[in-house]
């Protein structure tokens, strides 16, 4: 009979008994220092682009209010340019760490598993100028990041805490047109880091699921912890001021995609969708406007104009703004100025985009998939669609075009949506799992007699 792993996650004796009567009582703390690692991205670098996007935001936003409650984060990531400074610090109380591991220069994620044991190294070395005991808590993001916090949670005797943000075999059971899958390597590297991390953070109860039915997580280590969305940021402003800074028709009919343009967010439904409601009404054309902001990542960094040559292959070219990706600022009045923000990604674990929208007051269409089940309220912030059909998609966003007081019913709706989620009740929880965490690896088993 193989040995039992209980939610700690350390391999026990059968004949060692873990229960609270019969283990040494250890007075619950929180973690002061975190060392948070992000190896693949940088929270520094612009969301929307490159391997940049929500995954940054969570970790910008959750860090700055883990420092708000007293809890210090130290950000390990890789360095890609050569006059990064060693340490910058993001705000007080938040520092990023610039790891040297290969070439001074954005790598492609398929290239990053070659520099995992230079980016440990680095790591390691950190500690190790310090006393022992630096770092309470490691948390890292996605797999990559879990497998240098692995090694590194058995040599500092800390808990390790990890966030998948994406896990390949969801993506793999949803792949859209075209796109290749994750490799075998990936899905391995996932279930290695389920198997040894102390908690697992679910961004949903879908989440949670699929990594105790797909990876086998236990169920006690597996914590449903929201993220959030800056609401002093992104809030409800005049829709016409935002026009008139974005340079946008004041009469236009406003359809929005924010994010990485890969196959995997689906942009070009929105273009499908777009051509087919001009087909449908002519009438439209000089008014609609589809504005993309966002750059290429991940297998669309293949085809970097794709979305411009699509627009002209679909005779929409005119419709069409491809714009860079954008500061929050700005990216809160695109959402304002927009009738709808359409998420039409076929693989979600959240989707920060939506819940933005929302909090700036625009309603969102949506893929029915992962977190945007959890991020939008069907028929009250929003719409969830079914499927990935172009016309599908016209439908509905026909209707937010035609019907104006339908789709300010539904903008009723999105500020309450988004006001459920905050960065700060997702910090305050983090610290909460954190702390179970450390007290949970501070329990010292008793030995029974056979």
């Amino acid at each position: 009979m193989p040995p039992e792993r209980p939610p700690g996650g350390n391999v026990v004796n059968p004949r060692v008994v873990t229960s609270l009567s019969e283990v040494v009582s250890v007075r619950r703390r929180r973690a002061n220092r975190v060392a948070t690692i992000s190896m693949h991205t940088s929270p520094l670098d612009q969301p929307g682009t490159g391997d940049a996007g929500g995954m940054n935001v969570y970790i910008v936003e959750v860090a700055k209010r883990l420092a708000h409650l007293g809890v210090e984060v130290e950000i390990f990531t890789r360095q890609t340019a050569r006059d990064l400074p060693p340490v910058a610090e993001l705000v007080p109380g938040v520092s990023v760490r610039h790891v040297t591991a290969g070439p001074y220069e954005e790598l492609d994620r398929g290239d990053l598993p070659g520099q995992l044991c230079a980016f440990l190294s680095g790591v390691l070395r950190t500690e190790a100028m310090y006393e022992p005991g630096r770092y309470d808590v490691i948390h890292s993001h996605y797999w990559l990041s879990g497998q240098v916090g692995w090694p590194a949670k058995e040599r500092w005797g800390v808990p390790l805490v990890h966030t998948m943000h994406t896990m390949a075999k969801v993506k793999n059971l949803l792949l859209a047109a075209g796109d290749r899958p994750e490799p075998r390597a990936r899905v391995l590297g996932e279930q290695q880091v389920v198997d040894v991390a102390d908690r697992l953070v679910a961004n949903t109860p879908t989440e949670a699921r699929e990594l105790v039915d797909l990876y086998g997580a236990a169920p006690g280590r597996v914590e449903v912890v929201s993220p959030g969305v800056n609401l002093t940021v992104f809030r409800p402003a005049s829709r016409e001021a935002a026009r008139r800074r974005l340079g946008l028709p004041p009469d236009a009919h406003v359809l929005l995609f924010v994010g990485r343009v890969q196959p995997l967010k689906a942009p070009d439904v929105l273009l499908r969708a777009a051509a087919r409601m001009i087909a449908d009404d002519p009438a439209l054309r000089p008014r609609l406007v589809v504005a993309c902001v966002g750059g290429p990542s991940g297998n669309g960094l293949a085809r970097p104009s794709h979305l411009t040559e699509l627009a002209a292959s679909l005779g929409i070219s005119e419709v069409v703004r491809v714009v860079p990706p954008a500061p929050q600022e700005e990216l809160a009045d695109w959402y304002r100025a927009a009738d709808v923000t359409v998420v039409p990604s076929h693989s979600e674990s959240f989707g920060l985009v939506a819940l933005e929208s929302q909090a700036c007051g625009t309603p969102v269409a949506a893929a029915s998939v992962g977190g945007l089940r959890t991020a939008v309220r069907d028929g009250v912030s929003g719409v969830l669609v079914e499927g990935h059909d172009p016309c599908d998609w016209a439908r509905v966003l026909t209707r937010f075009v035609r019907l104006p007081a339908w789709r300010d019913a539904l903008a009723s709706g999105t500020v309450t949506q988004a006001a459920a989620f905050g960065w700060s009740a997702t910090a305050a929880r983090l610290a909460d799992v954190y702390a179970e965490a450390m007290a949970s690896l501070r329990r010292v088993p008793v030995a029974v007699s056979p």
